[in-house]
């Protein structure tokens, strides 16, 4: 009998000269697993695909509600973000689809697992990382780091010697990556960073934002420790509320972002993501973090974020560091609940009211008028104490002769009236 290795199929390019490469080098039987994320995908065809193409079996695998639940969710209550802007839309994916290979290559009984990334890109490491999390004894093949073919050109002119249908035009246009959170594009003026994006050939989930209604749009957003579970006053389901705010932010042309980012592996690169529904999440989640958090939670869960944004990008879901921060958050947010409403126009969100039974505001002291549970008479001890090692240092400079100067030519320098 055979051996057998487990290959992430996604019925693109790559992958589908994957399977005659497997066969011709390794003599493996090929099992394809397709593992729809939100990609939009058909995926009666693109099994069909890995059948014809010589697969032994294809299996498709619905993890969409997964994907939100155990993967977004986590990083949208962390409020997780890399380099400032993006959101971590392909990153949170990569871990799950790895974890679905391996429970297949334990099924099967397979010696390796096969994937179609690129040596130069992150996704080879996040697969790579969570395979080793789980079964370290599998086999780990990374056909672009060892075969010849060095180029989409020379792949088409592989299938073709092969007589093996082609599954992209030969002007495919961007390079793209798809799920139920973003849509990803790399590739054509791209390349070159003095270039504008071309919003209206790109943009496939978004409306191009100075084509976005004139009126604008309200949104409603209720959150129940951290995650969100209605829309406008409608209760959904993880995968029905992903799709309707990205149907909402879509239409007014959020979520748009345009960034040269740090790779894992030390080069820049540049890309656009469309993240429509979760630009919006995460702008309402934040409101909710500013109205339920106390000033020391909130500070160091910033801290958190970056730390949590720098471990999911890097492929490092699966270790105990993310672990723990996750249960951090989890506390962190057990009182964030509420709900926010936001205004989306032509590309911009704003807020427009927030509410929660947990809110640390209180009008009785955020108020100009005096209330009961303040008085302003107490402001002056405390900033005698807050301020104690400010005076003690310049006492201590002015003894000494170091004290801060102050330059009074500087006075007649300025206009007055």
């Amino acid at each position: 009998m055979k051996k057998k290795v487990i290959l992430a199929y996604s019925g693109g390019l790559d992958t589908t000269v994957i399977i005659p490469w497997l066969k011709e080098n390794y003599d493996y039987d090929v099992i394809a697993v397709c593992i729809d994320v939100g990609q939009g995908d058909d995926w009666t065809v693109i099994k069909q695909r890995a059948l014809d193409t010589g697969a032994s079996a294809c299996y498709v695998v619905d993890a969409r509600e997964e994907y939100i639940t155990e993967y977004i969710w986590p990083a949208l209550k962390a409020n997780a973000v890399y380099e400032d802007r993006y959101l971590l839309g392909t990153s949170t994916a990569r871990p799950l689809i790895a974890k679905i290979l391996v429970e297949y290559a334990r099924q099967e009984g397979a010696v390796a697992i096969c994937h179609g990334a690129t040596g130069k890109g992150n996704d080879q490491i996040r697969f790579e990382l969570t395979i080793k999390a789980f079964s370290p004894d599998l086999e780990i093949i990374a056909p672009w780091r060892i075969w010849d073919i060095k180029s989409r050109e020379e792949e088409i002119a592989y299938l073709e010697a092969r007589n093996i249908p082609v599954p992209m035009k030969k002007d495919q246009s961007y390079s793209r990556d798809e799920n139920i959170w973003h849509l990803s594009h790399e590739g054509l003026e791209l390349e070159e960073t003095g270039n504008e994006p071309n919003w209206k050939h790109m943009l496939q989930l978004t409306t191009v934002p100075e084509e976005a209604p004139e009126e604008g749009e309200y949104i409603e957003l209720e959150f129940e420790k951290g995650i969100p579970v209605s829309v406008n006053g409608k209760k959904m389901g993880a995968l029905e509320l992903m799709k309707e705010v990205n149907k909402i932010g879509g239409r007014n042309g959020v979520g748009l972002v345009d960034i040269v980012e740090n790779r894992v592996v030390g080069m820049k690169s540049r890309g656009v993501y469309e993240t429509p529904g979760g630009a919006i999440l995460y702008y309402a989640h934040e409101q909710l973090d500013h109205l339920c958090l106390d000033r020391d939670t909130y500070s160091f869960k910033q801290q958190v974020a970056l730390k949590m944004a720098e471990l999911i990008y890097n492929g490092r879901w699966f270790t105990t560091l993310m672990d723990s921060l996750m249960a951090f958050v989890d506390t962190a947010e057990e009182n964030v609940t509420g709900w926010i409403r936001l205004k989306l126009y032509k590309g911009s969100i704003r807020g427009a009211g927030s509410k929660s039974p947990f809110s640390l505001y209180n009008e009785n002291i955020a108020s100009f008028t005096t209330g009961d549970l303040y008085d302003h008479h107490d402001a002056e001890g405390f900033i005698q104490l807050f301020g104690l090692p400010l005076k003690v240092r310049a006492m201590m400079e002015q003894a000494n002769g170091k004290g801060r100067a102050v330059d009074i030519n500087k006075l007649k320098a300025r206009p007055t009236e």
